[in-house]
């Protein structure tokens, strides 16, 4: 509690001194105040126009040709926009579609308007909600008014012609590159065909030389196996003819019988009964008879004709007639000797082919590596152009639906308006610095001094200056006339102070109200 109450104590001392000194108030108030309100009140005022603007991302078109046509990302875009919009050729494009280019004579005139516009041009977001501001002031809001609309114009024309170009810059390099890979693809399909052609007679039709030396190999082991099979089939069959009953293929047999049986005798028998009873019924026209008739001449044809092969087979076995067993059994051994003649054959050109191949076998080889070579070169070619192809739809798609809806949607929510009232400088808050700055600096000077030449204030203060004891305090003579001196500096102050404070409350007031007090002198 001792401590606290020595602080206050030396916290008033302090004050006390400040107040004895207070005419270092009065001084800098009077020095600082009035030059710092004559410098605010003369700052020329700023206009400020700004502009909102909603950049719409939604397409109806973007859910329907995903994974069809080629789409960018609509919110990347834009921010990559925002960021460059303010670029120094942007900016120089803005200074000169504002008509503000006119204002400079020189290059370096014309370098410092296009940087100041920079500083002073404000793109902001909103945030997630694509909710762009932009502002500028300006002493003149005409001004103000056309920086402000350029950029907005800028903005707004600048993410379309973008997008616009870089679709048809993506156009024309896709048919430079299908051009470049067409003309390739066309001298890859010549240097193929050319190869063909040299070796069409060495180069397998499919496979490799080995796969293929390797098929006719198994081909013409199959091919003996079989022939021996076939060999053996036909032994067989022979042996079974010399030991077999003659019959022949149609019935035709002669059993210790005079006459010969064939498989016509009952259906020839059988037609000439009916036969006979129609010749009863009817006359040699009615139909049923001529169609009996021709039915029996045929048959009785056709087993002459059995007949007559059958005795000329036996004749020339020069033994007695076959049986129909002995008869097929000797036609399927005749197909067998034709097929073992066949397989002779395939099985001799089998071994051409392969004396053939494996004369070639230091060539072929270098042959394929070549040609797979080509292959691999034509087949990698080719890919890439149909790869190309298909991006170039996807691009000719993309361009005819930007065309159809743009994917960026700009909606000006506030439009920039001519500036009626000046939004700058902020006096209110300036002729306030300026005061506190004043009767501060008065303030601080005043308690430096009282600290460098103290002022004994209390009779205990001569304690921390002396070592002699207090033995007591007498009053001055002249103690009247001493605060009447006080009294007059008081008044003093309170003036000064008043008559600063009140330039402050009337500056501020004409602040609030827009009086302009100077009435154009400064």
């Amino acid at each position: 509690m001792q401590d606290l109450q020595q602080t206050l104590t030396q916290i008033l001392d302090y004050v006390k001194g400040v107040w004895i000194k207070k005419r270092y108030v009065i001084i800098f108030s009077w020095l600082i105040c009035p030059i710092g309100f004559f410098y605010v009140a003369s700052l020329p005022d700023t206009y400020q126009s700004k502009a909102q603007v909603f950049v719409d991302t939604r397409s109806v078109l973007q859910p329907l040709l995903r994974g069809l046509a080629i789409q960018t990302n609509p919110d990347q875009e834009i921010q990559m926009m925002a960021k460059t919009l303010l670029s120094r050729s942007n900016v120089e494009k803005i200074a000169r579609e504002s008509d503000l280019d006119i204002t400079t004579a020189t290059e370096a005139e014309f370098e410092n308007l296009v940087t100041s516009l920079s500083k002073n041009i404000n793109l902001s977001s909103t945030g997630r909600s694509n909710i762009y501001n932009i502002s500028f002031s300006n002493e003149k809001p005409l001004i103000a008014q056309r920086v402000v609309q350029e950029t907005l114009d800028l903005f707004v024309e600048g993410s379309l012609g973008n997008s616009r170009r870089d679709t048809d810059t993506a156009g024309r390099f896709l048919d430079e590159q299908i051009a470049e890979y067409e003309s390739r693809l066309a001298e890859a399909e010549q240097r193929l065909a050319n190869f063909k052609r040299q070796y069409n007679d060495i180069l397998p039709l499919s496979g490799t030389y080995y796969s293929r030396l390797q098929g006719l190999n198994g081909e013409l082991e199959a091919t003996q196996l079989q022939i021996k099979q076939t060999q053996q089939q036909a032994a067989s069959l022979n042996e079974q003819i010399s030991g077999a009953k003659r019959t022949d293929n149609f019935g035709v047999t002669n059993q210790e019988e005079p006459a010969l049986r064939t498989r016509y005798d009952e259906r020839i028998r059988g037609l000439e009964e009916e036969l006979d009873r129609l010749t009863l019924r009817f006359t040699d026209l009615h139909p049923d008879v001529v169609e009996t008739k021709a039915l029996l001449e045929s048959l009785e044809k056709a087993r002459a004709q059995e007949i007559d092969a059958f005795l000329n087979q036996s004749d020339e076995n020069g033994s007695q007639p076959l049986t129909e067993l002995n008869r097929e059994i000797k036609l399927e051994a005749s197909r067998l000797q034709s097929q073992i003649a066949s397989l002779r054959v395939k099985e001799t050109d089998l071994q051409s082919k392969i004396v053939e191949l494996e004369s070639k076998v230091d060539l072929i080889p270098q042959i394929e590596a070549e040609s797979t070579a080509l292959n691999r070169d034509y087949s990698v070619t080719q890919d890439k152009y149909q790869e190309l192809l298909s991006r170039k739809e996807s691009a000719d798609l993309s361009r005819r639906a930007d065309v159809s809806s743009e994917d960026l949607q700009f909606r000006i929510i506030e439009p920039p308006l001519l500036p009626k009232r000046p939004s700058g400088p902020n006096r209110l808050i300036f002729y306030t610095a300026v005061l506190v700055i004043g009767f501060g600096a008065g303030i601080a000077v005043a308690f430096l001094v009282s600290q460098l030449n103290p002022i004994l204030i209390r009779p205990k203060q001569l304690l921390t200056v002396s070592d002699f004891p207090i033995w007591g305090t007498v009053t001055h003579l002249n103690i009247e006339q001493i605060k009447k001196k006080n009294r007059t500096r008081l008044i003093v102050f309170l003036m000064s102070s008043g008559a600063i404070l009140a330039m402050y409350s009337i500056l501020m007031a004409a602040e609030i109200m827009n009086i302009d007090l100077f009435g154009g002198l400064i």
